[in-house]
């Protein structure tokens, strides 16, 4: 196995093809197609499917690829180290969060202080954020309740409890709360699975054994709130992570009080990748910031 040929199949794989990958390394498509060829014959082990102008990559090639971008990430902190860029910080950050109220002052922060670090910013629930992780795609993850694990570093963002939500007239009255049984009698709007608000509201009403069971299953928040804005259902977030909108009220929950812990997450292995380190260090300070803010 040669370094040229793990360059060649992690840039196909990267980039999705054998003309991208070649023009990315200043190469002809045969010298790229060649190296992959050379690898996959050499150790018996298919990485790709060839399907016409498109390649996708196999089972084994899914998880060569998790380690060529481990390699080649730590080939550029080398670089990097060696070549002694100073202080400036550039390149991307890509942050995946369930929620992105909870770092928006530490977005905001990190922006002035590092501008040319690009940001990116997707959504998911806590389980998808935890597989792109420790796929390489992403670097800084924003989850909820989470148990400590070894291969993870964990700044706590707080907590906040859960509420329910509906739109206006589908509670009776002037009603501000409401028991676990009566949300029974209710169509309910739950988010998909791996989400830490389903599971913890789910299992606190198994506590008081009641079985709560969605209605309709939504992915992602927003997607959620509007099918509760309709008038189908009841639906249920942290409060920190209520957004006010004219179309709905909110409500307690009687009989339990749950409540979300939200975390910044990274891979502890990537902790020196610098745009990380130094988000991490961003994200510290306004923590430290808001513990000394209050009473």
């Amino acid at each position: 196995m040669r370094y040229s040929q793990l360059k060649a199949f992690h840039h196909v794989a990267l980039l999705g093809g054998f003309s991208r990958a070649a023009e990315a390394l200043f190469l002809t498509q045969p010298a790229i197609s060649e190296q992959v060829r050379k690898l996959e014959q050499e150790h018996d082990v298919l990485l790709f499917h060839r399907e016409r102008k498109r390649v996708r990559l196999t089972e084994a090639g899914e998880q060569l690829f998790v380690m060529t971008k481990q390699f080649f990430e730590v080939e550029t902190r080398i670089e990097e180290y060696i070549s002694e860029k100073g202080a400036a910080i550039e390149g991307e950050l890509r942050v995946m969060v369930d929620s992105a109220h909870h770092i928006t002052e530490i977005l905001a922060r990190y922006r002035r202080r590092y501008p040319n670090v690009t940001v990116s910013l997707r959504t998911g629930n806590t389980d998808r954020i935890m597989d792109d992780l420790r796929a390489y795609n992403c670097e800084i993850g924003v989850v909820g309740s989470l148990p400590s694990r070894q291969d993870t570093t964990v700044l706590d963002l707080g907590e906040s409890e859960i509420i329910a939500f509906a739109a206006h007239g589908v509670l009776l009255g002037s009603q501000t709360s409401m028991s676990l049984q009566d949300l029974t009698k209710y169509p309910l709007i739950f988010r998909e699975m791996g989400s830490k608000t389903r599971q913890k509201l789910i299992e606190g009403a198994a506590q008081h054994g009641i079985t709560l069971k969605p209605a309709i299953v939504a992915e992602g928040r927003e997607a959620v709130r509007e099918i509760v804005a309709s008038g189908a259902g009841i639906g249920f977030v942290s409060k920190a992570e209520y957004v006010h909108d004219s179309r709905v009220t909110q409500f307690e929950l009687l009989d339990m009080s749950i409540t979300m812990r939200e975390s910044l997450i990274h891979l502890t292995q990537r902790q020196d990748v610098r745009v990380i380190r130094s988000f991490m260090d961003v994200a510290r300070a306004v923590q430290a910031e808001k513990t000394n803010r209050r009473p």
